[in-house]
């Protein structure tokens, strides 16, 4: 089975599965407020991992940044005592 063909079932799926929950959806059948509820909360958990872990790595690069600063002064005022 070549791409195209396996592409174009797979994509042919997805509108079929689409319209069936679409039709689902517009007969009140499915109720998805407490899904989607669900699925939000979890991404705001998500972020706010994400977040805490980007803080912290935000404060080992400022952490670096001020070490290196200090060496490099170091360094400086070694040479213009050499000097």
């Amino acid at each position: 089975m070549n791409n195209v063909f396996r592409y174009g079932l797979i994509f042919l799926g997805g509108i079929a599965l689409g319209a069936i929950g679409a039709a689902a959806v517009s007969r009140g059948k499915l109720d998805l407020k407490p899904v989607a509820a669900d699925l939000i909360s979890r991404g705001m958990d998500m972020k706010d991992a994400i977040m805490s872990k980007m803080e912290a790595v935000k404060e080992d690069m400022e952490d670096l940044a001020a070490e290196a600063r200090q060496t490099s002064e170091k360094r400086k005022a070694a040479k213009d005592v050499q000097a």
